[in-house]
């Protein structure tokens, strides 16, 4: 491959490939483009159907050890698709016999400037539904099973880390869910911008040296082969500008943070077992040792992975801002890493919500006495005379004991039990009510 060995002593050699997913779209997109060149008459059937066969072997991951050019490379992608320009024209001279020329038959009718912003977009949209939207369902209907089971269990609350009022633990869980749903909806919703592809636009955008409805064809053709529901959008947008990529990873990076304050709060929970919350036990994070000096010694260790993760996954997202801001004029210079990082921060995240549903929300296990017994003992509680006292007299009383407060203000016994119950306080309503001298409350 001649493209490939000069090349490659001009481009950065750090190891970084392009995944699966993207050396997939690019078998897809030579494909769709023979047929449509062949449907079209531009092409023979048989050079069409040797092109189309081993794009087909592309897709099924048969010659991914010869697509071998480094990510960093030139900002159009032009390596990439040369590469697998050639790997099919040799290929299809070794299985077929046919002699093909990488840009006179497989690139007809495109360029790099239309084929790879394509390809990339395709690849970010097939690992979303693949690989990280299915995680993220399982991980939204786990928190609201999980918020379901412990909807009676009390808690303290917490605020910059200093005792509150109290809530459940199914509450708690139950905010999580619905952020997770929310980050789903987004997320589809900024993929259907990811879904608009340039293909036909050739070098600049105006579709010179292409069939007027290649583009068209081509776009069909790919909805048929791969399901994925993608439309041509305006070339001189899809070529020119990668915000809509932008788009879609800070709706990723926006799913990372979530997944960064869950972790955050589960670790802090499991802190102890004696000289910290201990307030849940993770049964998974005890299969193996937290420490080579101290025995016995766990740790949790999935949720600190996933902390790393999304680490990783914010400055995967930095690399995609600065890759969408590269370019001028008719063209990004930045389609190459902006496409693989985005597929990487897809590829990262659909691990890590995998580990933590299955690891941690499934298997955690609330201690009921010890939260109750933080709840109970809350210096918070006093809130709960506010609305009566006002906030300063309530203030001033905030170091006794509510009990002894409660009995001043007229309470029996069984009142207070009940007042205090922290089941009680973790509904609206207000909970205390003024003690006249004749019994009446107001």
């Amino acid at each position: 491959m001649y493209y490939v060995a000069k090349a490659s002593q001009l481009f950065i050699e750090s190891g970084t490939k392009f995944q699966r997913d993207i050396i997939w779209a690019m078998g897809v997109m030579k494909f769709a483009a023979a047929r449509a060149n062949a449907e079209l008459g531009l092409l023979s059937w048989e050079k069409a159907y040797a092109i189309m066969d081993v794009a087909r072997e592309i897709m099924e991951g048969l010659h991914d050890g010869r697509i071998v050019v480094d990510v960093f490379q030139t900002g159009s992608g032009t390596g990439l698709n040369i590469n697998v320009n050639e790997v099919i024209a040799q290929r299809a001279l070794e299985k077929f016999g046919i002699s093909l020329h990488p840009n006179d038959d497989v690139n007809l009718g495109q360029s790099s400037n239309d084929v790879v912003p394509t390809a990339i977009r395709l690849a970010v949209i097939k690992a979303w539904s693949d690989k990280l939207r299915p995680k993220l369902i399982k991980l939204i209907d786990a928190l609201g099973a999980k918020a379901e089971e412990f909807k009676t269990v009390v808690k303290a609350g917490r605020t910059h880390l200093r005792d509150a009022l109290p809530v459940t633990f199914g509450q708690e869980l139950s905010g999580y869910r619905d952020a997770f749903a929310r980050n789903l909806k987004a997320l589809e919703s900024l993929g259907e911008f990811v879904k608009e592809v340039p293909i036909g636009g050739t070098a600049v955008g105006t579709g010179v040296n292409t069939h007027p409805s290649f583009g068209e064809r081509v776009v069909e053709i790919i909805n048929a082969e791969t399901g994925l529901a993608i439309k041509r959008g305006n070339p001189f947008t899809e070529m020119k500008l990668l915000t809509d990529i932008l788009l879609f990873s800070g709706g990723l990076r926006a799913l990372a943070v979530d997944l960064l304050r869950l972790c955050q709060d589960l670790r802090l929970m499991f802190s102890g077992p004696y000289t910290g919350l201990g307030e849940i036990e993770l049964p998974s994070q005890e299969e193996v040792p937290g420490s080579s000096a101290m025995p016995g010694k766990t740790n949790p260790v999935t949720l600190e992975a996933t902390m790393q993760a999304v680490v990783y996954v914010l400055g995967l997202d930095e690399t995609v801002k600065w890759a969408a801001s590269l370019g001028e004029f008719e063209l990004a210079m930045g389609i190459p890493v902006a496409g693989w990082a985005t597929v990487r921060e897809v590829e990262v995240l659909a691990e890590a919500l995998g580990k933590i549903t299955d690891l941690v929300i499934l298997n955690m296990k609330p201690k009921v006495d010890i939260m109750k017994s933080y709840a109970e003992r809350s210096a918070a509680l006093i809130t709960l005379l506010a609305p009566i006292m006002g906030y300063d007299k309530a203030r001033e009383v905030a170091g006794r004991s509510i009990r002894d407060v409660l009995r001043e203000m007229g309470l029996d016994e069984s009142e207070i039990e009940k007042l205090l119950d922290p089941a009680n306080l973790t509904t609206p309503g207000f909970k205390v009510r003024r003690r006249h001298k004749n019994g009446s409350q107001s």
